[in-house]
């Protein structure tokens, strides 16, 4: 795993997705400290990870990168089992909110170089 506080090249994205999954990369995403977790088998462990090291539980939230589609609406992908919160008003796998959304998009678009 790693935590990306600064910048992380799209050629390493896609050295990540050929050794775990051949086209993706799963991250999770702290909203609030604006920095991400990448490169686990698991959101899960990514999202442990955050906590371990101060992150509040509401200001995580899963995501899959398809570094093929670097550039692209299909680059970002919000999906993922953390992201299911009912009592907080999440009630699917994706992020529901769009504010959340544009805060992961922009978040992405500051740590992601080509």
């Amino acid at each position: 795993m790693q935590v990306v506080k600064e910048k992380i090249s799209i050629a390493e994205l896609q050295k990540m997705s050929e050794k775990m999954f051949g086209n993706l990369v799963k991250a999770v995403v702290d909203i609030e400290k604006e920095i991400m977790v990448v490169d686990a088998a698991f959101h899960s462990d990514e999202e442990y990870l955050l906590l371990e090291n101060g992150s509040e539980q509401g200001n995580l939230w899963g995501i899959n990168l398809y570094p093929d589609e670097f550039g692209k609406e299909g680059f970002i992908v919000f999906d993922s089992i953390i992201n299911l919160r009912p009592s907080w008003g999440n009630r699917s796998r994706s992020v529901d909110d769009p504010k959340n959304q544009e805060k992961i998009r922009v978040i992405v678009d500051r740590l992601v170089i080509s």
